[in-house]
């Protein structure tokens, strides 16, 4: 049974994501806003879907404002799927979310399409818009998903869901 449609978005049980995850195009606009500026925008993103996890989105590093991408500290985590991590301050007026955002320069080869491509975490900026709709960030402070109204959890994040 197919489930119900949600304006032009059908319903996704994140449950049902593939592990290892799947990296698929999503054309829906993205709008990134800290510090109360939009500091990128996009027609689309990658979105990384994995079991239990609402989706991360990709967007090339040109959609975000000149400047406003520093490299962030640390060697960067390692993900078993995708490769090692780059970190990114995001800077805008006047302000840092420091390691906000990251990418993977050298990624596995299931996921060379987002070389480079830059996910931020949601709850570090003032908003994040996936088609207009404002997401909310994954729970927990180490993944980087977006919830949006068509997603059917739980999702993995807060405590006690390590083990998932």
């Amino acid at each position: 049974m197919m489930p119900p449609a949600l304006g032009d978005f059908m319903m996704e049980r994140v449950t049902e994501y593939p592990r290892p995850p799947l990296l698929v195009w999503c054309e829906r606009a993205v709008e990134i806003v800290f510090a109360g500026e939009v500091v990128a925008r996009a027609p689309g993103a990658w979105a990384v879907k994995e079991t239990f996890h609402p989706p991360s989105y990709y967007i090339e590093p040109d959609a975000f404002l000149p400047g406003v991408l520093q490299q962030g500290a640390g060697r960067g985590s390692i993900c078993e799927f995708k490769g090692r991590a780059r970190y990114w301050n995001v800077v805008a007026g006047g302000r840092v979310a420091a390691n906000a955002g990251w990418s993977y320069p050298d990624p596995t080869p299931a996921f060379a399409d987002i070389a480079d491509c830059v996910a931020v975490y949601a709850g570090m900026m003032d908003r994040c818009t996936l088609a207009g709709e404002v997401v909310v960030p994954q729970p927990g402070g180490f993944y980087g998903g977006w919830i949006t109204s068509e997603l059917i959890g739980p999702f993995k994040g807060a405590p006690g869901t390590e083990w998932w």
